[in-house]
């Protein structure tokens, strides 16, 4: 591999959850996009006013609420419509920045 190939990296080449793109948000004149994909490739995705700041912190935060409620339930199966009602109750009750 040259040098120069090597500074484009590895195109083609699969990545594993979380790796390679630092993207996270995206803002218009009528909406924010504020992305996060956990290393398990949960990916949480939230739109706002695009006067918002920014929401990696609330992301990990509403990230930590679904490991909580809903990836450590054990009647939760993987890939299924989340019906918790903690998570949701939780997820409801956090404010953030969004006061």
């Amino acid at each position: 591999m040259t040098d120069e190939s090597a500074e484009k990296g590895n195109l083609g080449v699969p990545l594993f959850p979380g790796q390679g793109c630092s993207f996270h948000s995206f803002r218009t004149n009528t909406y924010k996009l504020s992305f996060m994909e956990s290393p398990s490739g949960v990916k949480i995705i939230l739109v706002t006013h695009p006067k918002c700041g920014d929401l990696r912190e609330s992301l990990r935060y509403i990230y930590n609420i679904y490991v909580e409620y809903v990836v450590k339930n054990p009647l939760y199966v993987p890939g299924s419509p989340i019906k918790c009602e903690l998570f949701n109750r939780n997820l409801d009750q956090y404010r953030g920045p969004f006061n």
